[in-house]
């Protein structure tokens, strides 16, 4: 690693309700790394300029969230991961070739492994929503071995392109049918933005879900989600969306900084602070 400082920065459009400063600079100072994580609200039409010279601008790499983690995926050489989810969150240099990847879906499952030991050993799962989040989700679930994922949407044509995109073992299902394979399910994951601060309430009983499930949800504010409370009610295993937001920014940190660092409760406790101001 060079020892001048280095950069990273989030690129986005809105971008300044990003907690990602707050966790990539305590891993800096927490390691004695010199450099620093900034923020860099660009437009859409600015973005491929703005990509284009991120080099240029200092930057040994970038998070991108919405609206460009598509566009991202056009401008750089994606893997596998950020290829079959069709989308990109982290990019950086790899000599002079920019590349990207998809780390929603190492943040998904290291949280799961972290909140809830043995979650894996469910043989089917059941995913709300069939957005952006939910193909890093469905990878994630399947190249962990879940032989069976429901995937249930409001819009049942979305959610039947999704499923087709992964192959036979995402079935896709109305919203309503959700409850008809939840006696099935040893996991159940929200990625729709019901239950968030300001947004509709996620309407949706747990009482079939097995004793020896988990949840969880991807939305962070409110920390503990309706989804979450009326789980945690059942005494059933849980993971929130805060710790998927920790855990998803470890990989790119490691590619910038060199260094891999480490998601712990001090961590946790600074970003809930700040969420909770």
């Amino acid at each position: 690693m060079a020892s001048s400082p280095r950069a990273a920065c989030l690129i986005g459009w809105p971008a300044a309700h990003s907690r990602s400063p707050i966790i990539h600079n305590y891993w800096l100072k927490q390691l004695g790394i010199p450099g620093n994580y900034g923020i860099e609200a660009v437009p859409p039409e600015g973005f491929a300029e703005f990509v284009a010279q991120l080099a240029s601008r200092g930057y040994a790499g970038a998070n991108v969230t919405i609206p460009h983690k598509e566009h991202a995926l056009v401008l750089s050489q994606p893997d596998a991961r950020a290829s079959a989810v069709g989308a990109a969150n982290t990019l950086w240099f790899d000599g002079a070739t920019l590349r990207s990847t998809n780390t929603d879906v190492e943040g998904f499952i290291g949280n799961l492994d972290a909140s809830a030991p043995g979650w894996d050993r469910a043989e089917e799962a059941l995913v709300l929503g069939a957005g952006g989040s939910s193909r890093a989700v469905l990878f994630g679930l399947l190249d962990r071995g879940i032989k069976a994922i429901h995937l249930v949407n409001r819009t049942m044509e979305r959610a039947q392109t999704l499923a087709a995109q992964f192959g036979d073992k995402v079935q896709p299902l109305a919203w309503g049918r959700a409850v008809e394979v939840m006696p099935r399910a040893g996991l159940l994951v929200n990625t729709t933005s019901l239950g968030q601060k300001g947004q509709p309430p996620l309407e949706l009983s747990l009482d079939a879900l097995p004793s020896s499930a988990t949840v969880a949800d991807l939305v962070y504010v409110p920390l503990v989600t309706p989804l979450l409370a009326t789980a945690q009610a059942r005494k059933l295993k849980t993971a929130d969306g805060l710790g998927m937001l920790l855990h998803q920014a470890v990989r790119g940190f490691e590619l910038w900084f060199g260094q891999r660092p480490q998601v712990t409760p001090e961590l946790r406790a600074l970003v809930e602070m700040d969420l909770t101001r």
